[in-house]
């Protein structure tokens, strides 16, 4: 971390944060002295403006940064909050080492953008839901959108036609902002499109089952059909309507049904469900009239389809991202997934869960997280700072929920806030990386915003960082997940590692997972070669039954990982431990079922190397000599067909027991084999 060529700015806020200038310059290593300001945004506020020029400003206040922003006009400007997550609450030379950590991590330079996703959206808007509420919302929305109705009860029509009015019954809706696909059937006899409203059918009916909605009763038609001759030939009335799917595309769809059509925890952009509270749909029409125009997110993820386990050869193996997923925007798609990046809401759950490190998170990605770590860690260990406590939060709820803790309380002096996206990207290598670099503990704030997938998935990521690390003999709970805020108030500091960490985090997570085990394990209290752990894990061996196995090799050509090898000279099945991720894709591709996985960590360089698993003496061709197979496999084939008709035949079960060549020309050879040309009708 280095604060070169940038400009610190303090302030004290009227002195309710304590500061000491001199220490914290010492603390950041900076060349000149500090001056910390009392009321940086009201009477010091020309003291700001004059350390405004060509060099980064970093201004210790988040508050008032839009009254900076207004001072500093065009300046290159960075803020960062010291007084609720270090400040307040704290007795005086205890916040030190936050504050100066806080302030080196937000001197490093930005991340490198992710790439965008475009959207492009023209105003065209289907209302669906009854139709009371529809149309008056369409009209309300008429003058600004381009909009149609899709009325799924039945409602008084307006007396104008201004915009397509359809009724039915929703059967698939997908897509995302400016790309809806909707689907419905039409279940009543009027079509309300071709509809002319001219009354004639109302008049006809004469059970009155027809009124001013244009739709037929069905409980009151007694099928006199008098409203079909009543409407002629503007053929709007059908009775015998097959009920074949319309299908139309919108830009935005309102959804005002009771329960939503959608249900997903995460809703794709473009489509709003406020459900039946007029005040939850006066605001999602006013959002709606936003939507209108081209936009741009990030690409959140980044895919390696080559080492992805989700499958092979039709066999199911890692399904993980899939099941996590509360946006539906991954799905199965052969041997590998496939990602909508439009429905994509950045959550990064999918990278967290994913074993191989397929999928990865890129905004920001693990490495510019690292970073940020390494520098907060080493900054505030320097600064005298102890049991550091560092607490993972998102950009919404989560620091809402820091900020008002800190306003009321104060944040303990070891616990430092962590702000990301969402909370769900913060993966098993993140963690152990933070230990690693000297975290004492590491908790995520999870709210009730976050989704109980999310949940699930962080727990179970934890639990397994949390075993390796206690089975090291580092004592105390590291790793947890925290709903409230206030729930720090009660932890007491884990053990930390003897000595921090210098490496930088990886892009590839399972070579972080490799540097952050081997760190923790070679300052161990109590090293171990093996560690064993729950079902699940992305870390473990596999058995083979030798008794069953014939080598047939299936399972080097399933598995993703080259976990599997062959061996050139001998039959033989090989296996490299630090590269199996227990995707199960052998297991279920063995057709003796004789491999069982083995979740557990093995430490160390024999991680590394291949061991063999099951080997057999070669099967020779009784032809020409060369071995083909194994003895165990040609033995296992010829009892299971030795008895079949088709090898019943003199010389067939020999030459079961040829290679492929030989076989060949022991057939031709053979003059009374039967060939196609001797069948007769």
């Amino acid at each position: 971390m280095s604060l070169e060529g940038k400009t610190l700015k303090v302030c004290s806020c009227n002195r309710t944060v304590a500061v000491d200038a001199k220490a914290l310059a010492s603390a950041l290593k900076l060349s000149e002295p500090l001056v910390v300001h009392d009321q940086l945004c009201r009477k010091d506020a020309a003291a700001f403006q004059a350390a405004l020029g060509d060099s980064e400003v970093i201004v210790a206040c988040t508050q008032e940064a839009a009254l900076f922003g207004e001072l500093a006009e065009r300046a290159d400007l960075k803020f960062v909050n010291v007084r609720e997550q270090a400040g307040w609450g704290v007795r005086p030379g205890e916040a030190l080492p936050k504050i100066a950590a806080l302030v080196a991590m937000a001197a490093l330079p930005d991340p490198e953008p992710a790439p965008a996703v475009e959207f492009k959206s023209g105003g065209e808007l289907l209302i669906i839901g009854p139709a009371e509420a529809a149309l008056d919302w369409a009209e309300r929305l008429a003058g600004e959108l381009s909009v149609s109705v899709l009325a799924t009860q039945r409602g008084e029509l307006p007396l104008e036609r201004r915009y397509p009015v359809w009724s039915g019954r929703v059967t698939k809706l997908e897509g995302w902002l400016g790309a809806f696909e909707v689907e419905w059937r039409q279940e009543n006899p009027i079509d309300l499109e071709v509809c002319t409203r001219c009354n004639a059918c109302v008049r006809a009916c004469p059970e009155s089952a027809i009124g001013y909605d244009y739709q037929v009763d069905l409980d009151k038609c007694k099928a006199h059909r008098a409203c079909v001759a009543a409407c002629g030939a503007i053929g709007a009335i059908d009775f015998s309507r097959a009920e074949v799917a319309r299908r139309e595309k919108f830009d935005l769809v309102l959804d005002l049904s009771r329960e939503p059509i959608l249900r997903l925890h995460q809703l794709p952009q473009g489509y709003l469900a406020p459900g039946a509270d007029p005040l939850e749909q006066a605001l999602a029409a006013r959002e709606l009239e936003n939507l209108v125009g081209e936009f741009e997110k990030p690409r959140f993820f980044r895919y390696r389809e080559k080492i992805c386990a989700h499958s092979r050869s039709g066999q199911n193996g890692c399904n993980q991202c899939i099941d996590v997923c509360s946006s539906g925007a991954i799905r199965a798609d052969g041997d590998h997934v496939k990602v909508e990046p439009h429905l994509c809401a950045g959550c990064g759950g999918c990278a967290t869960v994913c074993p191989s490190g397929a999928m990865t998170y890129a905004y920001p990605q693990v490495p510019d997280l690292g970073m940020r770590l390494k520098t907060l860690l080493g900054t505030y260990r320097d600064a005298g700072g102890k049991d550091a406590c560092v607490v993972f939060h998102d950009a919404d709820a989560g620091r809402k929920a820091v900020l008002e803790f800190g306003r009321r309380t104060g944040l303990p002096p070891r616990v430092i806030p962590f702000e990301c996206f969402h909370v769900a990207s913060i993966g098993i290598d993140l963690v152990l990386g933070a230990i690693a670099y000297g975290a004492s503990q590491v908790r995520i704030l999870a709210t009730d915003k976050v989704a109980d997938s999310y949940v699930a998935a962080l727990e179970r990521q934890l639990g397994h960082a949390q075993a390796i690390l206690s089975a090291l003999g580092y004592g105390g709970t590291h790793l947890g997940l925290i709903r409230e805020v206030n729930e720090i108030g009660a932890l007491a500091p884990a053990a930390t590692v003897a000595k921090p960490a210098l490496f930088n985090l990886s892009p590839e997570k399972r070579t972080t997972l490799d540097f952050a085990i081997d760190h923790l394990a070679k300052h161990a209290p109590t090293p171990k070669d093996e560690i064993p752990l729950g079902a699940g894990a992305p870390f473990g061996a596999i058995t083979v039954n030798k008794e069953t196995c014939t080598l047939c090799k299936a399972c080097i050509g399933a598995c993703p990982e080259a976990a599997l090898l062959d061996s050139p000279e001998t039959p033989q099945l090989r296996f490299i431990e630090r590269n199996c991720v227990q995707c199960g894709l052998c297991a279920s591709t063995c057709p003796e079922d004789a491999i069982r996985l083995v979740p557990r960590l093995l430490i160390g360089a024999q991680a590394k190397e291949p061991v063999t698993l099951n080997e057999a003496d070669p099967f020779n061709c009784v032809r020409c000599g060369k071995p083909y197979g194994t003895r165990q496999m040609v033995e296992a084939m010829l009892g299971r067909l030795g008895g079949h008709s088709m090898f019943a035949g003199p010389g067939a079960l020999r030459r079961l027991q040829m290679c492929g060549d030989c076989r060949v020309v022991d057939m031709m050879d053979n003059k009374t084999e039967v060939t196609i040309h001797d069948v007769r009708k």
